[in-house]
């Protein structure tokens, strides 16, 4: 156990202490002294006897910092919330960043959204209603409206003094964005650029003009790749009138690329990691799992008729038997290796018809090349191993002509499904791996036949 985990463990047991004993000035001192991520990992450990004493020792803007770690990774934060005062809570949302309260509000029935916004004051549910009704994955919902806005015609002075009254609501301070009356977005500027210039510089002057933006409506991903590709730690989000609306920060975005990365490994598993197979009982993990694996077993079931096709020609020359699973299982991998590529290449890029070819065309070239590497490997070696190099040429170009459909495959699935309006995660490793089987078989017992008739039997 390291010094850490002894210092943590200490820390809880102390806390735990005081709540029994119920003395706040000790609760609260051990508890908010603590970083948010450790006051987060606490709370979550404390039984929910423990957890109303709490309540009554912290304010809702105390917990609210707290949970606006937790929401992110708590899937029982619902129970949380319904040990607390219908007041409470809703007191604790309103203090929260109003992005990170949609998101807890999201996780809850309409109802109960309901009866919480109910309690809030009207600005701030305007607020909050606002952001909640934006568009599931859309950039409005992922934005948060805390931002700090001044007028180009302002000083620096004027604009540093507006700054220091706004800070404490913002979610972040590092980008000031400049607007004018009717909230219409003219350009941004650099906390840094602000507090470098003299007092009497007009904000105009040392704005910049060309700011990069989303619209409300773009999907989520748009304007994570935007983030991520102009290096921001925010990025300013605006209506169809150029008004600005909100701002997506960079630790939001993180939470997206995770769950797209998270979105793509479900596609290439065949199986839904997001919903954890951990967070679910046996036969619930099995319901979820089942449909892929049936659907897979049907594709399967046609490469076996496909082999008892061959029947006549294994019984022939048996030893093609041998070699069925070394074409079909390095087909697959190859199948994959596409796969793999293709998926993360769409999950960065928008694609027209050109682009499309050209990935085409280097798949073709690059499954050429490993087939022609790999046929011609396993055609010594099988060549030596069974001193018969007229086998090993069968071998060779059944694995060359199989890799190369594979990686065709693995690249064109993705990007068709693209194209038409579906996830492209649903072209799965296993799914793959299943057509290449087919595929494989099918041109493996094609070249040895031909191979067969025009030189064997002859």
């Amino acid at each position: 156990m390291t010094d850490s985990q002894e210092l943590d463990e200490l820390r809880l047991e102390t806390l735990k202490e005081a709540l029994h004993r119920e003395t706040m000035a000790e609760v609260r001192a051990i508890f908010l002294e603590a970083h948010q991520y450790d006051q987060a990992q606490m709370y979550q450990l404390l039984t929910p006897e423990e957890r109303m004493i709490l309540y009554r020792f912290l304010s809702p803007k105390e917990l609210a910092e707290m949970f606006e770690i937790i929401e992110e990774d708590e899937k029982d934060v619902k129970s949380y919330l319904n040990e607390m005062d219908d007041r409470y809570v809703s007191l604790m949302l309103t203090e929260m960043f109003a992005d990170n309260a949609v998101d807890l509000l999201k996780e809850m029935d309409v109802k109960e959204v309901r009866k919480y916004l109910r309690l809030m004051s009207a600005e701030d549910r305007a607020t909050i209603q606002r952001l909640y009704y934006y568009g599931e994955d859309t950039a409005g919902s992922l934005m948060t409206p805390e931002l700090i806005a001044i007028q180009s015609h302002q000083t620096v002075k004027s604009a540093l003094t507006l700054i220091k009254e706004l800070a404490h609501d913002a979610e972040t301070i590092y980008y000031i964005y400049v607007v004018d009356e009717g909230q219409h977005l003219e350009g941004v500027l650099s906390l840094r650029d602000a507090i470098m210039s003299n007092d009497d510089t007009m904000v105009y002057d040392i704005m910049v003009d060309h700011v990069v933006t989303v619209d409300v409506n773009d999907d989520q991903m748009t304007a994570a790749r935007k983030v991520q590709d102009y290096d921001f730690i925010a990025l300013p989000v605006v209506d169809e009138e150029n008004r600005i609306v909100g701002i997506i920060t960079v630790d939001d975005v993180m939470d997206v690329l995770q769950e797209e990365a998270s979105s793509e490994y479900s596609g290439l598993a065949a199986v839904d990691v997001e919903s954890g197979a951990e967070t679910t009982n046996p036969f619930e993990a099995a319901v979820k799992r089942l449909p892929w694996l049936i659907t897979l077993l049907f594709l399967g079931m046609g490469t076996s008729s496909l082999i008892s096709r061959y029947e006549n020609l294994i019984a022939k020359a048996s030893i093609l038997s041998v070699f069925v699973t070394l074409i079909t299982g390095t087909a697959g991998n190859a199948g994959t290796q596409s796969l793999a590529v293709a998926v993360r290449r769409l999950s960065g890029d928008d694609m027209d018809n050109d682009h499309f070819i050209s990935i085409m065309l280097r798949e073709l070239l690059t499954g050429l090349l490993t087939g022609l590497a790999t046929g011609l490997t396993i055609t010594l070696v099988v060549g030596i191993w069974q001193n018969n190099f007229m086998l090993g040429a069968i071998i060779g170009a059944a694995m060359l002509a199989a890799i190369t459909v594979a990686t065709l495959a693995g690249s064109f699935i993705p990007q068709l499904m693209e194209k038409i309006g579906v996830d492209p995660a649903v072209a799965s490793g296993p799914f793959i791996s299943t057509l290449s089987d087919l595929t494989s078989v099918l041109i493996y017992f094609s070249i040895a036949s031909y191979f067969i008739a025009s030189f064997l039997d002859k």
